[in-house]
């Protein structure tokens, strides 16, 4: 078993499979051997962690560095288990995508990233702002630049 500490200096018990999805804690672990030691996470807290391992414990066994193909990168396709698991408020949505990038769990990261873009996905830059609580602090000068330099990616 393997010891992690959240920041909020939670312990967690952990199989060593299942904290091993993470590469970070994959080469921690190769660093310092079999010794029982705790493994401190300050970048992620209890509860974002817990959510963390629930999907490390569900795909226990699956290869690790899957490759994708570019075309599958590219899919924002979500599998029914991962939208339950990944439906939750944006504010963990987004502290699961920084734990993911933080620990290197690419398909976790694949999974928040995909779930972001499928929020996006056919919203305007109002609605997005909106959506994300985003401030706009274009002059209108800018905003009607900006647009003209990106008119080739409108909707027609």
């Amino acid at each position: 078993m393997i010891m992690l500490v959240s920041s909020d200096d939670v312990l967690f018990e952990v199989d060593r499979e299942i904290a091993e999805r993470s590469s970070v804690i994959r080469q921690m672990l190769e660093v310092i051997g079999e010794q029982d030691q705790e493994i401190p996470l300050p970048n992620v807290s209890s509860d974002v962690l817990e959510k963390v391992l629930e999907y490390c414990e569900y795909y226990r066994g699956e290869p690790l560095d899957v490759q994708t193909t570019y075309t599958e990168k590219r899919t924002t396709n979500i599998s029914r288990w991962d939208q339950k698991f990944i439906t939750v408020d944006q504010g963990m949505l987004f502290e699961i995508i920084l734990a993911a990038n933080f620990l290197d769990i690419k398909s976790l990261l694949d999974l928040g990233c995909k779930t972001v873009a499928n929020m996006i996905k056919g919203k305007t830059a109002e609605e997005i702002r909106k959506l994300f609580n985003i401030v706009n602090d274009f002059t209108p000068e800018e905003e009607a630049q900006i647009r003209k330099e990106n008119e080739w990616a409108e909707d027609r």
